[in-house]
């Protein structure tokens, strides 16, 4: 088998997908991974000039969705009338970070 990635650069990926490997882990992540890059070689083999590239597997889609159109928003009463608290027109919520009382 081909040494196409090091335990190096199997940290250097685990750090960067922020995954925490053992030293056991890495050595057999190392050995899967190059495992897997062997397995992919046969598509090397295919001629494949001349054949233009595909972007996408089905291929003549175009945007299904439709053209932005500005629309009437509704007024700030309508949207705080549900609010279980309100001050000063604006939304009070529950602090999260540990101040206590609203915000």
């Amino acid at each position: 088998m081909t040494q196409h990635l090091t335990e190096r650069d199997v940290r250097g990926i685990a750090e960067y997908a922020r995954i925490g490997l053992s030293d056991a882990e890495v050595a057999q992540m190392t050995i899967d991974l190059n495992a897997i890059i062997d397995s992919l070689k046969p598509i090397t083999e295919y001629d494949l000039a001349g054949v233009p590239p595909t972007f996408h597997p089905i291929g003549g889609l175009s945007n299904v969705m439709r053209e932005d159109a500005e629309e009437a928003g509704f007024p700030q009463a309508v949207a705080l009338e549900n609010a279980p608290k309100q001050q000063d027109g604006c939304f009070l919520v529950p602090s999260i970070l540990g101040e206590g009382g609203d915000r």
